[in-house]
């Protein structure tokens, strides 16, 4: 290459160089002034609603909810929270707070029930998980946004309000439910047979405590003949993103539990399990429905693939987003969604949920009666069973009558009574006594 050459060379590169200088400062200006004409926009309907509106209205009103509106043009779960709703969410989840007892989210314009909280007002007045609220004492919801609705269903202590639930192709009926202060108890325990029931009803600060401490009752109270673990998660709306990863790590040895993934740096997180399992490798079922959202969906997505457990129940209700809480001055925040979480394998659950390794849906069970009740027994000149001793007939039928009374009571929840025969199926298996 020449001289002439080179130099040409150099010149058309300095050429490009300072074009495209040129033009990348020319489109941010034109970027910047497009986000000054939009503001002045707002300005402008600002001050036409305050000077014209037919109703006075005041200003911190006007700002709070032009930014409600803006968080919640993103997403179904970013918002503003004034003083009021961010003082109700720092007691949330503390495991302690007034209202229903719902979890609720917004969808097609009508709020949404993620999950009722067991033992609470909603729970006990019949409002079940996927619900539509569609009116609020006689108010139709649609159009309002979340917060006021929110705000509606709040209250005095025991106080009526009257919901209207579409359900499915139910016609739409009236519930009315009397307002109470709710406390969540985060984790309930009990023998099942010879299997640990644990049931979470939401992630908040007591959880993992409350996880260990029922896991080691139970373990002593059933000793030896401990058959497995049933974790159920049903209609848990989830909570907050520590405590999941604590549950998970409670059943795991080692391995990732979760992965976040967003713009910032701080989004793109990873967290690992580490040594030491509470079950000391009991086979595990989870209990999961279309009312088991974020945390719940964490857990149930970890164990799952890890193999750690067996998930079982119906697909669960899909929501993959990370939400922070970021202070806005003194006293209000906005919840704003910063990243997605994704499972181990590196699934993400966001709109499709976790689904169950063995689908079980909710059934009744109604017991058929036998053809006939004439047994072996009842036949005259029957051989006798040596191993029945002196028990007379009665007695034998009363025995009967017993187990079956057990059994019935077992099968109130269809779910968890699949979930104690795969258990025991399992202790079979493996040479144990059930």
């Amino acid at each position: 290459m020449n001289k002439y050459n080179f130099r040409s060379l150099i010149i058309f590169f300095l050429a490009n160089s300072i074009i495209f200088s040129f033009s990348w400062k020319v489109f941010a200006e034109e970027e910047k002034t497009n986000v000054y004409q939009q503001l002045n926009m707002f300005g402008e309907v600002y001050e036409r609603v305050r000077r014209e509106y037919v109703e006075e209205v005041s200003d911190k009103e006007l700002i709070e909810a032009a930014i409600e509106g803006m968080l919640q043009s993103l997403d179904p779960h970013s918002s503003f929270m004034n003083e009021d709703t961010f003082k109700d969410m720092q007691v949330q989840t503390k495991g302690e707070f007034g209202g229903l007892g719902i979890e609720v989210s917004m969808e097609d314009g009508f709020v949404k029930v993620v999950s009722p909280i067991d033992d609470t007002p909603a729970f006990e007045a019949g409002v079940e998980a996927g619900d539509f609220i569609i009116e609020i004492d006689g108010e139709s919801v649609y159009g309002m946004s979340l917060g006021d609705a929110v705000d509606k269903m709040r209250g005095k202590i025991n106080t009526e309000i009257t919901i209207k639930i579409s359900r499915g192709e139910l016609e739409p009926f009236d519930i009315v439910i009397v307002r109470d202060k709710i406390k969540v108890q985060s984790v309930r325990a009990r023998r099942e047979g010879n299997a640990a029931y644990l049931r979470i009803t939401s992630f908040n600060e007591k959880t993992e405590s409350g996880l260990i401490k029922n896991m080691d009752k139970l373990v002593e109270e059933i000793g030896k003949d401990i058959t497995g673990v049933i974790l159920d998660l049903r209609n848990n709306p989830g909570g907050l993103l520590n405590q999941a990863i604590a549950v998970s790590d409670a059943f795991l040895e080692r391995g990732e539990i979760v992965s976040t993934r967003g713009r910032k740096k701080r989004g793109q997180q990873k967290f690992n399990a580490t040594k030491g399992d509470i079950s000391g490798g009991l086979p595990v079922i989870v209990l999961i429905n279309g009312g088991s959202a974020s945390a719940s969906e964490i857990v149930a997505g970890a164990l799952q693939d890890h193999k750690r457990a067996i998930i079982m129940g119906t697909t669960s209700f899909g929501k993959g987003s990370v939400q922070t809480i970021i202070p806005v001055q003194r006293d209000s925040a906005m919840r704003l969604t910063t990243a997605k979480y994704y499972t181990p394998s590196g699934n993400s659950i966001q709109a499709t949920g976790i689904s169950p390794d063995i689908i079980v849906k909710q059934a009744k069970i109604e017991e058929l009666e036998p053809f006939s009740n004439r047994k072996e027994s009842d036949l005259r000149g029957h051989l006798e069973n040596p191993e029945e001793g002196n028990k007379t007939l009665d007695e034998i039928k009363e025995k009967q009558d017993t187990l079956n009374t057990d059994n019935n009571k077992k099968k109130i929840d269809y779910q968890l009574n699949r979930a104690l025969d795969l258990l025991e199926g399992i202790a079979l298996y493996n040479n144990k006594d059930v």
